[in-house]
Formats: structure tokens, C-alpha cells, sequence
């Protein structure tokens, strides 16, 4: 390819040539599985608290979170395309969706089907019925006569609920006895049970720009509706910058070209939003997903964890700022220090080559973000989990690993898969800020060869996507890492519409 043509696309993207060369080279060689050592167990990388161990943290934070800027940062740019895949499917498949269509043996009839037969308890029910008159139809004749292709069509696209493009932050999730709370309002609420630091409340979405307008006009009325003299809520957005698109490449490993004439950069996956969260300015901030929100009646476990993973946090950072600050004076006692760092950040003095009397090596290994994370225990969800990894030259083994990074079709591999006990439900708090106020470049924390490369296609033509390294994979592949196990009801993920079905069913 002509570089000085490259050269012209990728400026004007905002992209560096060098990066967008980088990227290309990764196409022609591939990106390698990352090797598993061995799952992360309790007691072997993740930490068990007793109902003491519980208490000690969430008292710990309540007495330090009015001394600390806290965030809550949620990736929130996500459609909710997914959650009606489906059913999207349903509509292209049949001109009319009636009870004969419904009665296909087919994935996409069998969700129409228990969409129709669920419908009254979506939490969403009552603005479908009420865009559906906007348009002269009566949900319920609908229902009787059969006759359902207007309700999807008005669920799904625009002059009706548009729910297929709308974010995930914009869905009405639960219904409660006297309102009805979108992804948005849930996340809000939680911010207001654990987030709190004085009077201050600080939420953080990531955005899609063409629902800026959308989401802010809700956030206010949310701030009206939720703020009081004792508790400010500031809300702020973020986008997924075009800075962080990567190039894609056709089956040749060369730039594709669209049918304009230019070349297709594509969105760089959840891992650019490492960029979003270097530019927080916070000591302590909690990632979760908007997909991920409890209903009240689990509200306070949910908080109470999320005080809990803190805690353990504030303890750590205090200990490991406390050990910086001493190695600064010249006081330093090496065989303690040693001793917390295997014990307490499960690092291994050894393999890392430690020189404890070194205070350049203390530091390089203390001087980082750190993040807990909340683990589950594994109920088949499908995703990512804890880890050991063999990493040459890395200073943490402990990882967060997706199935997408694994080689399944080695036998070693997949055994040590099999055995993993844990799940990971993306329940992070973090630190961003070293012990002398400093804000951490994140992008120095980073393990670059945890890109993926995914096949897709544009307007019917085959191509090679690259995403860069997941935000809580290999984007904070060298960071402290400290892994909790935490009940799975503080998970409550909405991948599908018919996950929303688990409140009204309980």
C-alpha cells in the first residue's frame, strides 16, 4: 500500500503512523494465547473473609472514604442490540409475525414466543403500550387477535421505542411498586449507598456521542430528583475517543479498503477505555458495568461488598504507601516488605528476582495501581475468570484471562479451565494515584500482546478486527492484584431481554 495514502487515513483518524504499523504487524504474526499456570482458588489467589474480616473493612472505609476523592466509572457505550438479537432475527425471518411464525422450531421463534408470553412483566411493558397507542394500536387487541409484528417493530426500531440502538443505560430494567428505573437511575442509587465521599457523590459514564443529548437531559433529572442540602451528586461522560480505533485488514493482512475509496478503522473494543479511566482524577474508583445492577431488595448486600473490597484496598494502599515512603528515608526492612509482598500482593519475590536491599526494585514493584476484585463462583456463566499466568519478565502472575485468550484445544490448558472454581463479574475498585499523589499513566500498566483479532465483516466482505487489550485483562495486566471472593448476588448481569425476567419471577 501506497505509506504516503496510509500515512493521510491515519492522520486524519487521529491515529499515530507508528501505532497504526504496530497494529499491522500484530495481524501478520497473530497475538499469542496467554499460558494458564493454574486457576486462582480460595486460598490460592483469592481471599475468603470471615464475617470479622467483613465487618473490620466496611468500618475501615466508612472511616477513611470522607479523606479520599471516590469515583464510581461505568462503561456505559454498550447498545442493547444484543439483549434483542433475537427477536431482530424474528422480524427478518418473517413478514408477519403471527402464532404460526411464533411456532417455528427455530431459536428465534422460540425467544418471540416466551417475549409474547412474558410480556405483561417486562419492567418496559408500559411505555411499549403506551408508544404502540401513539401509533393507534391497542396492546392488549394485539395480544388477543395474534397478531405481533407491530409490538416488536415498535419495541425495536424508530417511531417506537427504538430499543435495538438505544445504550443498555437508557432500558428500563425493574419495576418497582410505585416507578419504574432504567440501568441509569440503578447505577445512580448505588453511587448514593457506597459512594459517598463528605456530602459528595461521583458518577462517571462512558457515552455513546449520538445519545449524549438522551443521557444528559435524564442525568439531570436524575441529579433534581436524587440530590438534597446534605448530598451533591456531580455527574460527568466520557467517550470511546477515535484515537483508540484500531485499523482493520482484509484476509490478506492489508488494509481494508472501503467501497469509498478509505480505509476502515473500527472501535477498539472495552480496552480503550483505559484512555477514559487515565484521565479520572480520584483516589479510589469503583468500575462496574451498566449491565450489572441489582433491584433493591439486594441493594445492601451489594453495597456492603463493595465497602468490603474497598476496605481491603484502603489497607493495602495505606501499607504499600507506608513501605514507599520509609524506602524514601532509607528505612527499610527488606525482610518484612519481602513478606507482604508474597503474602499479601501474591507476587513472588523469587521468580521476580527481588533484591530487597535494592530500592529501585522495591519500588518498581510497589509503585503501581492497584485494583480488588470481587470473584464469583462459577455457575456456567461464560467469560472470563482468575488466573495464575506464565508471564517472562512480568511482575504479576495474577490475571484476569477471557476464554477468547485461552487455547482450548491444548489439553493442558483446557484442564486447568475445567478446574477454575471463580468467575469474574467485572467488580473492581481501584488506585490510581501513587503514594505521593501522583496521578499513574495507566498505559505504562499495560500488556500489549493481550490484543485479539476477530473475524467480522463490512457490507458482506470478510475482515480482521483488533481489539486492544481488555480493560480489566491485559489493560491492567501490571497492576497490584488482589482477588475476593464475593456472593453472586451482587451479580445480576443483563445480557439478554429475558434476564430482566429473574425480579418479576422472584
Amino acid at each position: 500500500m501506497n505509506q504516503d495514502f496510509l500515512s493521510e487515513q491515519v492522520n486524519a483518524h487521529g491515529l499515530s503512523i507508528e501505532e497504526v504499523n504496530r497494529q499491522l504487524a500484530l495481524f501478520k504474526s497473530g497475538t499469542p494465547f496467554v499460558k494458564l499456570q493454574k486457576a486462582a482458588t480460595v486460598g490460592d489467589g483469592i481471599i475468603q473473609l470471615n464475617e470479622q474480616e467483613q465487618s473490620h473493612f466496611v468500618h475501615l472505609f466508612d472511616e477513611k472514604s470522607n479523606e479520599l476523592t471516590l469515583l464510581k466509572f461505568v462503561p456505559a457505550s454498550g447498545a442493547a442490540s444484543r439483549m434483542f438479537r433475537d427477536l431482530e432475527t424474528l422480524i427478518g425471518n418473517n413478514e408477519q409475525i403471527d402464532e404460526e411464525a411464533l411456532s417455528q422450531n427455530t431459536k428465534d421463534a422460540e425467544a418471540g414466543k416466551r417475549f409474547i408470553e412474558n410480556i405483561h412483566s417486562f419492567a418496559f411493558f408500559d411505555s411499549l403500550k403506551n408508544a404502540l397507542s401513539k401509533k393507534g394500536f391497542d396492546i392488549d387487541e394485539l395480544l388477543k387477535s395474534k397478531k405481533y409484528t407491530d409490538i416488536f417493530t415498535t419495541l425495536l426500531f424508530q417511531h417506537g421505542l427504538n430499543y435495538s440502538a438505544f445504550p443498555k443505560a437508557l432500558i428500563e430494567f425493574h419495576r418497582y411498586e410505585n416507578e419504574v428505573r432504567t440501568a441509569l437511575e440503578e447505577h445512580f442509587i448505588e453511587g448514593l449507598n457506597y459512594g459517598r465521599s463528605g456530602n459528595t457523590v461521583r458518577l462517571h459514564f462512558t457515552i455513546p456521542p449520538e445519545f449524549k443529548n438522551e443521557i444528559t437531559d435524564i442525568t439531570d433529572k436524575l441529579v433534581s430528583k436524587y440530590e438534597t442540602d446534605s448530598i451533591q451528586i456531580e455527574v460527568t461522560f466520557s467517550f470511546q475517543e477515535p484515537s483508540t480505533d484500531t485499523i482493520a485488514v482484509d484476509e490478506n493482512n492489508e488494509p481494508f479498503i472501503k467501497d469509498d475509496g478509505t480505509i476502515l478503522f473500527r472501535p477498539g473494543g472495552h480496552g480503550a477505555l483505559l484512555q477514559n479511566l487515565n484521565q479520572c482524577d480520584a483516589d479510589l474508583v469503583f468500575i462496574k458495568n451498566i449491565d450489572n445492577v441489582v433491584p433493591d431488595r439486594l441493594k445492601s448486600t451489594t453495597s456492603l461488598w463493595k465497602k468490603v473490597i474497598a476496605g481491603k484496598l484502603v489497607e493495602v494502599r495505606s501499607k504499600i504507601f507506608e513501605y514507599l515512603n520509609q524506602i524514601d528515608k532509607g528505612m527499610i526492612d527488606g525482610a518484612e516488605i519481602k513478606d507482604f509482598i508474597k503474602n499479601d500482593l501474591c507476587l513472588d519475590p523469587v521468580a521476580l528476582g527481588l533484591d530487597v536491599n535494592n530500592t529501585k526494585d522495591l519500588k518498581s514493584v510497589l509503585n503501581r495501581p492497584i485494583r480488588v476484585c470481587g470473584m464469583v463462583e462459577n455457575k456456567g456463566e461464560p467469560g472470563g475468570g482468575p488466573y495464575f499466568v506464565v508471564r517472562k519478565d512480568a511482575i504479576n502472575k495474577l490475571q484476569i484471562v477471557e476464554s477468547s485468550q485461552m487455547d482450548l484445544e491444548n489439553e493442558e490448558q483446557a484442564n486447568i479451565v475445567q478446574a477454575a472454581t471463580h468467575f469474574n463479574p467485572v467488580d473492581i475498585v481501584c488506585m490510581l494515584r501513587d503514594y505521593k499523589g501522583k496521578q499513574f499513566d495507566l498505559n505504562k500498566f499495560t500488556n500489549p500482546e493481550t490484543a485479539f483479532i476477530a473475524n467480522k465483516s463490512f457490507e458482506g466482505r470478510p475482515l480482521k478486527a483488533l481489539e486492544h487489550p481488555g480493560l480489566w485483562n491485559g489493560a491492567m495486566a501490571d497492576w497490584i492484584t488482589i482477588f475476593i471472593e464475593v456472593p453472586i448476588s451482587t451479580f445480576n448481569p443483563v445480557k439478554t431481554v429475558f434476564d430482566l425476567l429473574r425480579e418479576s419471577h422472584q
